[in-house]
């Protein structure tokens, strides 16, 4: 037993010591450790506009390519991961968060036509274990390969005291380019257009706060084994997102010109990344005033995790649709043209796609009350989705 004048004793001690960064609970060398464990990794994603390594104060990319450009639009995006790094959390496992975090951002750049170039990320946690660190650099990492963006910098800050000590949270910042006359967006889509919609990978990184408080409520465990899964349902929900920016780019260069076509020559006239709000209130932000996308929910079959968190929670499906992206984690706006070839090119890819509605003229025909219509969204008073039918 330790008595009250040596406790005395070891206090006068630390005090005469002084208190430092670490006694704080910082520790610079676990930074500097976690730095060695993710270079190679980091450095995997350079190409030759990179300059410089690994540790610099600022990320440097030579933007010469611009000056064949006539005129650069530069395109920049930021993002986090939201309440899914939870699940990487409870479920120790951290090399898998990094494409849900580089999946939010390059995929809002690609929505208008632009190649995402450079990436920078943040991490800020209660305390840097060198491992855990990497884990998570590794796989923005190896998202950013699958993206063709480099990843040239990024901070990991330790905040004891604000943050648990397996908490952390992650954000991060991409630039990318587009030449000024293949911009897409509201401008070039066009009355007869067609919407196709690209397979999510699940429930990407959107809503977690929902699906969350839905399995607590149900008293699931992350390590329950759910037959209509075919997995764990911690498995289920930190399946990664699918970062679409490859497969977007691809499309738009392989479908730059259509013939007789009004919309400027272009048959991809847009994207739209389906995240927080849901599929209809993402869709009408790339559609111009005037114009409706009817889509179709019979055109798609909803997936298992979609369906097991509406039942669990009794969730309603109109917040559901809001929530959620139910299946569909991007789609194209094309001329109907060009839309049969783009479906085909796109699952050649391996990416499921399908035809699952159109545009047309916003009639008085359609009817406009109720959960099924979204006129405008996130402060951009655009067009509207019309949904019609039952899913699959």
């Amino acid at each position: 037993m330790t008595s009250a004048s040596s406790t005395a004793d070891m206090n006068a001690a630390q005090n005469n010591a002084g208190i430092t960064y670490a006694a704080a609970g910082v520790d610079v060398e676990a930074g500097d450790r976690a730095v060695e464990l993710m270079k190679d990794a980091v450095k995997a994603t350079h190409n030759a506009s990179v300059i410089g390594g690994v540790g610099g104060f600022a990320g440097l990319y030579d933007v010469s390519k611009l000056l064949t450009y006539k005129k650069p639009l530069l395109a920049t995006s930021t993002d986090g991961v939201g309440t899914k790094v939870a699940i990487a959390q409870a479920m120790d496992i951290h090399d898998t968060i990094g494409f849900d975090l580089v999946g939010m951002v390059v995929d809002d750049i690609v929505v208008v036509g632009a190649e995402p170039l450079y990436m920078t990320d943040y991490i800020a946690c209660g305390k840097v274990v060198p491992e855990r660190i990497a884990d998570i650099v590794r796989g923005i990492a190896a998202a950013c390969s699958v993206a063709g963006t480099a990843l040239v910098g990024g901070e990991t800050a330790e905040h004891p005291g604000l943050l648990g000590e397996h908490e952390y949270d992650v954000a991060g910042a991409a630039t990318g380019v587009v030449e000024a006359d293949a911009l897409l967006g509201p401008d070039r889509v066009r009355e007869g257009d067609v919407v196709i919609g690209m397979a999510s990978s699940g429930l990407h990184s959107n809503g977690y706060s929902l699906v969350r408080r839905v399995i607590n409520h149900a008293g699931w465990a992350l390590d329950r084994q759910v037959s209509e899964l075919g997995r764990t349902l911690g498995e289920e929900l930190l399946e990664p997102t699918r970062v679409y920016a490859a497969d977007c780019l691809d499309l738009a260069r392989a479908f730059p010109v259509t013939a007789g076509l009004a919309s400027g020559g272009r048959a991809v006239h847009g994207f739209s990344h389906v995240t927080g709000g849901g599929l209809a209130a993402n869709l009408a932000r790339v559609l111009p005033q005037g114009l409706v996308a009817t889509v179709d929910r019979s055109t798609w079959e909803l997936p298992a995790i979609f369906k097991l968190v509406s039942e669990l929670g009794r969730v309603p499906l109109p917040d559901l649709e809001r929530t959620l992206n139910l299946g569909v984690g991007m789609v194209a706006v094309v001329s109907a043209e060009a839309a049969d070839a783009a479906v085909a090119r796109l699952n050649e890819r391996g990416l499921p796609s399908w035809i699952m509605g159109s545009v047309s003229a916003d009639s008085d025909a359609v009817v406009k009350t109720g959960p099924d219509y979204v006129q405008g969204a996130k402060g951009v008073d655009g067009g509207a989705v019309q949904l019609v039918n039952a899913y699959a």
